[in-house]
C-alpha cells in the first residue's frame, strides 16, 4: 500500500494511463418527515429525540413510504433525463454497523425508480461534457456516530463512540453515474463540474438545499486506471463522503497519482473504500469493499411496490423549473456577458444572489458589480459564502436604487454595505445613522468649489489655460472637504463653470 509520498506526477500518470471514474452522490431530501415514518427531519434537535420504533428498527414496527420523497425522486430523475420506472420496489441491504439500528438499510437494488439518463456539464473553458447516469434510487440515511477520545475523530484510537439516530431514516436519493471515460487529464475537473451542476439542479428543483458542508449532499469518488490502449477497466477505489467541490477534484487527482504509482511499480490495486483528508488532499485506506452479493439484497417484504401513474409523472415533468444550464445560457444572452464572466460568477457562488437582486429591482450590471466586487471581497475576508453574508439581495437592490437616484455615490454606497454587514440596520437606516447622503445642496457645493479654487490658484490657472484634466485635483479637494459626500461629476461641472472653461 502506498503512503502519501508514493505518487507519480500527474503528467506522468496521464501519459501511461486513462482514468475511469464513477461518481455516487447522496442527496438528503428536504422533506418534513423521514422516508418511512413520521419523525421530524429538522436539524439541531437533541440526540435521539427524533426517533420512533420504525426508524429504530424495533420489532413489530412497519414502515410507510413518504409520498413527497417519491415525488422528489421522480423530479430528480426527470431533470436528469432518466426513464421513470412504471413499477419498482425497495430492497433490504444487509450489513451490521452501529448506526444502522435495523442491521439493514432500506434501499433499492435492481429496480430503481429512475435509470438511464444523462447530465450535460459545462467545464471552465465552456466545453460541455456529457455524464451518463446509470440510476437514481431511493433509500434512507443512517444514524450518526461520534468517536470520542482519539486524535482524528475516527474510530481508530477512540475510547468510545456515541450514536445519534435522529438522522436514521432521513430520505436519500443516490445518483450513480455510468463509468465516465474519455475525460483524460480533465477527469478531476469533470468530477467537480458534475457535482457542481448536480448541486445546482437539486437546488433548482427545490427538493434539497444540497449544502455539502452540512452533509446534505455527499459524493463517493470511484476511480480506476486503464493502461493506454487497453479496453478493460482496472480495479477501482472508492473515496467516501467527499463533502466539497474542491475536495471532489482533489480526491480524483490524488487517486489518479496513487493508482499510477502502484501500477507502475508492479503492484496491484486493492478494491477498498478510502477516506479523504482535507488538510493534506490525500486519501487513506478504509476497508476492503464488499461486492453487491455480500449485502444479501432481497425485496423488502414490509413495503408495497411503487408504481407511479404515467399521468402523475407527466404532471411533474410539466411543472419542472428552468434547469441550471438552460438558465445560464439565457442569462448569458440577456446580460450580454462572456462565458468567462459567467464562469467567474459561478465560481464565486454569486449567480443566485445576483438574480435575486435583479428580481428585487436592480439592473443587471449593478447587481453583478456589487456581488462580484465589494461583497465578494467581504466574503473572502470573512471566510463565508456569499449567501451567508448578513445582507439580502433586496438590500443590495436598495443600495443600487439609492446610487441611481443620486442619494449615494459609489464610495458612500460601500460604506452603507459595510454598515449593513456590521448589523447596523437596513441601507436607509445606515444612511441616516452615519449621515451618508450625497451633498446635493448647490449652495454648499458652490462654496466648497470656490474654496478649492481659492486654495489652489496654480491648479486653477492650469485649467484656465486649457488643461482640463487638472480639474481632478480640485475635485479631490472638494470631495475631501465634503467627506466624500459630493457628486464628483457635478463638482467638476461647477469647477469648470466657475473657471469659464468648457469640457470640450
Amino acid at each position: 500500500m502506498t503512503t502519501t509520498t508514493d505518487l507519480v506526477s500527474y503528467e506522468d500518470a496521464l501519459a501511461s494511463y486513462d482514468p475511469v471514474m464513477g461518481l455516487e452522490v447522496h442527496v438528503e431530501l428536504g422533506t418534513a418527515t423521514k422516508m418511512f415514518c413520521g419523525c421530524s427531519t429538522a436539524l439541531g434537535a437533541d440526540p435521539n429525540t427524533q426517533t420512533c420504533p420504525t426508524c429504530l428498527g424495533l420489532p413489530g414496527a412497519l414502515p410507510v413510504v413518504n409520498a413527497t420523497g417519491v415525488e422528489s425522486a421522480i423530479k430528480i430523475g426527470l431533470a436528469l433525463n432518466c426513464e421513470i420506472a412504471e413499477w419498482c420496489r425497495f430492497a433490504r441491504k444487509n450489513y451490521f454497523y452501529p448506526d444502522m439500528p435495523k442491521n439493514f438499510q432500506t434501499s433499492q437494488y435492481d429496480e430503481p425508480i429512475a435509470f438511464n439518463g444523462y447530465l450535460d456539464v459545462q467545464l471552465e473553458d465552456g466545453e460541455v461534457f456529457r455524464v451518463e447516469i446509470e440510476r437514481a434510487h431511493m433509500e434512507e440515511d443512517t444514524g450518526k456516530s461520534t468517536h470520542v477520545g482519539g486524535a482524528t475523530g475516527r474510530i481508530h484510537g477512540a475510547s468510545h463512540s456515541l450514536l445519534d439516530y435522529n438522522r436514521a431514516g432521513i430520505p436519500l436519493i443516490e445518483i450513480v453515474t455510468k463509468p465516465i471515460t474519455g475525460a483524460g487529464e480533465r477527469a478531476p475537473e469533470v468530477a467537480k463540474a458534475y457535482v457542481r451542476e448536480l448541486r445546482e439542479l437539486i437546488r433548482a428543483l427545490g427538493v434539497s438545499e444540497a449544502r455539502m458542508e452540512m452533509g446534505q449532499m455527499r459524493c463517493d469518488v470511484n476511480l480506476s486506471l486503464m493502461p493506454k490502449g487497453a479496453d478493460k477497466f482496472g480495479t477501482r477505489s472508492e473515496t467516501k463522503n467527499v463533502n466539497s467541490l474542491r475536495s471532489v477534484e482533489r480526491a480524483a487527482r490524488f487517486e489518479i497519482q496513487r493508482h499510477a504509482a502502484v501500477l507502475s511499480s508492479g503492484g496491484t490495486i486493492v478494491q477498498e473504500t478510502r477516506h479523504f483528508h482535507e488538510d493534506t488532499g490525500s486519501t487513506t485506506s478504509g476497508r476492503v469493499k464488499e461486492e453487491a452479493e455480500d449485502y444479501r439484497y432481497f425485496p423488502e417484504p414490509d413495503l408495497v411496490p411503487v408504481a407511479p401513474a404515467r399521468e402523475w409523472v407527466e404532471e411533474i415533468r410539466a411543472a419542472l423549473p428552468e434547469l441550471p444550464l438552460a438558465r445560464r445560457t439565457r442569462l448569458l444572452s440577456e446580460w450580454g456577458i462572456s462565458g468567462t464572466d459567467m464562469q467567474a460568477i459561478l465560481n464565486a457562488g454569486a449567480l443566485d444572489p445576483i438574480v435575486a437582486t435583479i428580481d428585487a429591482g436592480a439592473d443587471a450590471a449593478s447587481a453583478r458589480k456589487w456581488w462580484m466586487g465589494e461583497l465578494a471581497r467581504s466574503a473572502n475576508e470573512s471566510g463565508k459564502a456569499l449567501d451567508e453574508l448578513a445582507i439580502t439581495p433586496a438590500q443590495v437592490a436598495r443600495v443600487t436604487e439609492l446610487v441611481a437616484k443620486g442619494d449615494l455615490n459609489d464610495k458612500l454606497a460601500r460604506q452603507v454595505i459595510e454598515g449593513v454587514l456590521a448589523g447596523e440596520g437596513t441601507p436607509d437606516e445606515v444612511v441616516d445613522k452615519r449621515g451618508l447622503k450625497v451633498v446635493s445642496d448647490e449652495g454648499a457645493l458652490t462654496t466648497a468649489v470656490e474654496e478649492a479654487i481659492a486654495g489652489n490658484p496654480a491648479v486653477a490657472d492650469k485649467i484656465r489655460g486649457g488643461k482640463v484634466a487638472a480639474a481632478g485635483a480640485l475635485v479631490g479637494a472638494v470631495m475631501k472637504a465634503t467627506r466624500g459626500q459630493a457628486d464628483a461629476a457635478r463638482v467638476k461641472e461647477l469647477i469648470l463653470e466657475k473657471l469659464g472653461v468648457s469640457e470640450g
